[in-house]
């Protein structure tokens, strides 16, 4: 909670604005009741009417202060609150965006949502609660003793005694009640990452007809979280019955010693109103503790998850000066080795190549044998466990991620981000013109397609591209990749999707440029006339050289060739 009140003390003028007029409001509501007693002993049983005008006045007005104070005291509660859940999700995605793509791994993407969301939610539900009533309803509590003991001692000892016992219940209560919800928004995670992952996978739901799985798949998440919410809910709630029961005993006994004082004639009528006013208030103030412990609790339990990614260190930085075009291609691995994690086996074992600046390199190997890894080595998303990476015979290290400014990677599924065809493409180059969107997407081979559209380059992509076929997103992607102009062109697979023609279309156009490429595939066409070609099995390097001399030296390429060419995969070239 620290590091929350640390985001409030931003907002301080206001907060202690609203915390200033919320004062008004309980001085108004501690004087009422001595008011009220005025007015009965001194006007009313007196029959003094000008003393109950008088009185009545004072009280009028000091409703309508109160009135005033309570809207004005929202107006900034409102404005700390809403300001701080702003600041909280803005630094939180900054901190997302500083993370390494290893560091970011470790955390499941609904959790980051559901923090990024529901977790500020709740702590601004949290801060407004606080200003408004949290330190209202204890602070009347103890300024409506003080009040109680100046108007009659013997009464307000009777509620004085009722305090201890329902604050040590409420805090056994609230420790509970933290614990609790920190579980509820676990369950939230879980049933957040169900959901995504149905929504993202739902063609495929459908084609295995899988929907009774996932619906009882979901059913079991939703259900572990209705009943977790239910547990917390009911330690919660069980605060105003305990409550009501120990101030309803107090106020009969408060009513019985009232009545015989007044038989007795050691208090006058208004006082026992006055007693019984304040008991019925702090009533209510203890009231809202239930709902106040439920704000507590939860926002306690959201603060820690929020803390956890705040506190965080961060691996990555973002470059504030442009430096594209320094780097100008050439790319050495030295002995290099790369471990994830949570992995007790190595997935690159001491790779070693050297590559030139301009050439076309080609990477072939099995699933799993390392060609990712190595790729997102380049542009630093990774870093590798042991060796040395440079980039123009500079360590990688020292680069850091302005390296990337030169580097661009196109995954084999083209990620395309919502808003238009032309959006997309200039997304990492905004000052494309539409001479330099039209070359590339020529280059892409996806001109035509787009010239059939009606909204032609201003068409709206849908979530993720849905109205676009695997193709269609992989050549926009390349599309996209080539307006970046690199220095450094990493391809992961991401001409699979295509046929053969348009393929060594897409292809022939990515190698009339003079940047350095690396081509990641499943096929020897794709790579055939690379300057190397480094064959990866089991993250270790087996060959590396052209296809001639890999055909001339290596085993394993010559058993990949006659397979493809087999299949019918292979190009028309004989050994």
């Amino acid at each position: 909670m620290k590091k929350v009140f640390q985001y409030a003390m931003l907002y301080k003028t206001a907060m202690f604005i609203a915390l200033a007029l919320m004062i008004v409001e309980l001085i108004v509501e501690l004087v009422q009741p001595m008011i009220m007693s005025k007015i009965i002993d001194d006007g009313i049983i007196a029959g003094d009417m000008e003393t109950i005008y008088f009185y009545g006045a004072i009280l009028l007005f000091m409703t309508l202060a109160a009135f005033i104070a309570g809207i004005s005291s929202s107006f900034f509660a409102a404005k700390v609150s809403q300001g701080v859940g702003y600041d909280l999700r803005k630094d939180m995605f900054h901190q997302l965006q500083m993370f390494s793509a290893m560091k970011i791994e470790q955390f499941q993407t609904s959790t980051l949502l559901t923090r990024l969301t529901n977790d500020v939610t709740q702590i601004q539900g949290l801060l407004f609660a606080f200003m408004r009533i949290m330190l209202r309803a204890p602070l009347f509590i103890i300024f409506g003793i003080v009040m109680s003991f100046t108007i009659n001692p013997s009464l307000a000892f009777i509620l004085l005694s009722t305090i201890p016992v329902l604050f040590i219940i409420m805090i056994f209560l609230m420790v509970k009640g933290m614990n609790l919800f920190r579980m509820v928004q676990e369950k939230i995670d879980q049933v957040n990452n169900i959901i995504r992952e149905n929504l993202l996978a739902i063609k495929l739901v459908k084609a295995f007809h899988r929907i009774g799985f996932e619906k009882k798949r979901f059913s079991k998440v939703n259900h572990s979280l209705k009943e977790q919410n239910k547990k917390a809910l009911w330690v919660m709630e069980m605060v105003m019955p305990i409550v009501m029961l120990i101030m309803n005993i107090a106020m009969i006994v408060l009513l019985w010693f009232g009545a015989v004082q007044l038989e007795s004639g050691s208090a006058q009528a208004g006082e026992v109103v006055a007693i019984i006013n304040y008991a019925t208030r702090m009533l209510a103030s203890f009231g809202v503790f239930s709902f106040l412990l439920m704000n507590l609790s939860r926002g306690r339990a959201s603060a820690i998850r929020i803390n956890e990614i705040l506190n965080t260190a961060t691996d990555d930085a973002v470059s504030t000066t442009s430096v594209k075009g320094l780097v100008k291609g050439g790319v050495c691995f030295e002995k290099v080795s790369f471990q994830y994690p949570k992995s007790d086996q190595l997935t690159l074992h001491s790779i070693s190549f050297e590559v030139e600046s301009g050439q076309k390199i080609g990477i072939l190997g099995e699933t799993g044998s390392g060609k990712t890894t190595l790729l997102h080595l380049i542009p630093y998303l990774y870093q590798a466990t042991s060796g040395m990476i440079k980039i123009d015979h500079v360590p990688i290290e020292k680069w850091g991620n302005k390296v990337r400014h030169d580097i661009t990677l196109v995954p084999q599924e083209g990620f395309l981000f919502s808003g238009t065809i032309r959006e997309n493409i200039s997304w990492g180059n905004d000052h494309l013109t539409a001479y330099e969107i039209e070359k590339v997407v020529k280059e892409a081979q996806l001109h035509t397609f787009i010239e059939t559209l009606p909204e032609k380059y201003e068409t709206l992509i849908g979530q993720r591209g849905v109205n676009l076929s695997g193709g269609q997103k992989q050549r926009l992607s390349i599309a996209r990749a080539l307006a970046d102009n690199p220095s450094i062109l990493l391809l992961d697979d991401s001409t699979s999707a295509l046929d053969a023609a348009t393929e060594h279309l897409v292809l022939e156009a990515i190698r009339e440029r003079q940047c350095t490429t690396f081509i990641v595939s499943q096929k020897i066409s794709s790579v055939i006339d690379a300057d190397q070609i480094i064959i990866l099995d089991k993250g270790k390097i087996k060959g590396i050289g052209s296809h001639e001399k890999l055909m001339q030296k290596l085993p394993l390429y010559q058993k990949m060739w006659r397979s493809q060419k087999k299949e019918g995969i292979g190009t028309n070239e004989t050994e």
